[in-house]
């Protein structure tokens, strides 16, 4: 087994799971793919998919990120959003265990692409890797709406964490959400996205006690996709180009942001944090 390990949100990517869109099509599964279902008569070609999925492939790879690739399966079309099979580790990935029976068959690919060696493998409840977010080491918040991640799952998931010395939060909301990842996620180490409208206030001043300063992003814009963005390390971000106010706040913050267009995706329900399964992290060493 290749050695990957993750052990923050914002360490230097170097390595990150994709899966081409050849199959992907919307699927009435969340409540964002519902709404465009019920908007627009408009399906997205396989050439548009291909070439907004490209934009996001060559931001990765313009900053030195090395894609490797799950294989699309045609009766699995949601396998793009790569971020929810499975997550990385310090000590290796972990086998999720989706809610949705559309997505289930996902595993088998992460099975080959692992070689079978998970460091754990989900077993209680439902977990995806939308709701999971490794903070810095030491430090790792679950979401648990009760929908995507049940509260069983989260807490397999934070109990094995905590067993290896780290504080764990397992915040509920409500999952018209989907996953955590609709309404929060880092953008740099100290810094994050959120959609204040809609977290707990509690969860906010847990974040600020423990350093994190959150952007805010309007509901309307974190149904759009907004909070989902994927940092790079290194004051560097994607985040979609339709999310031009938010963008201009990152760029305030003095980080670069990479900006490729992925509207057709958000209208499904993802955005480049969904749309990718980091594998390897570089953490910067201090002192």
């Amino acid at each position: 087994m290749a050695d990957w390990a993750v052990a923050s949100e914002t360490g230097v990517l170097t390595d990150v799971l994709l899966c081409a869109p050849d199959h992907y099509r919307w699927l009435p599964t969340n409540a964002i793919a519902r709404r465009t279902l019920a908007e627009t008569r408009q399906v997205p070609t396989a050439a548009q998919l291909a070439a907004q999925h490209g934009e996001l492939t060559a931001a990765l790879e313009q900053c030195g990120v090395r894609p490797h690739w799950l294989r699309p399966a045609p009766h699995l079309p949601y396998m793009v959003y790569t971020r929810d099979q499975s997550v990385m580790t310090p000590w290796g990935p972990v086998l999720c265990q989706l809610e949705r029976p559309q997505r289930r068959g996902e595993y088998a690919a992460l099975l080959d692409f692992h070689a079978g060696g998970f460091w754990r493998l989900a077993s209680a409840g439902t977990l995806e890797g939308g709701d999971i977010h490794i903070l810095r080491p030491g430090l790792a918040v679950v979401g648990a709406s009760g929908g995507r991640t049940d509260d069983a799952g989260a807490e397999e998931f934070a109990g094995w964490l905590r067993e290896q010395g780290w504080e764990v939060r397992v915040e509920t909301f409500d999952e018209h959400f989907l996953h955590l990842d609709v309404l929060f996620c880092m953008a740099a180490d100290g810094i994050a996205v959120a959609c204040r409208d809609v977290l707990d206030p509690g969860f906010l001043a847990w974040l600020a006690a423990h350093g994190i300063r959150c952007l805010d992003v309007p509901y309307r814009e974190a149904m759009a996709l907004g909070c989902n963005i994927l940092a790079l390390g290194e004051g560097r971000v994607i985040s979609a180009r339709e999310s031009t106010r938010l963008n201009a706040a990152l760029r305030a913050e003095g980080l670069t942001v990479l900006d490729p267009t992925l509207g057709l995706f958000a209208q499904g329900g993802g955005g480049p944090h969904c749309l990718t399964g980091p594998l390897r992290r570089l953490e910067r060493i201090v002192g």
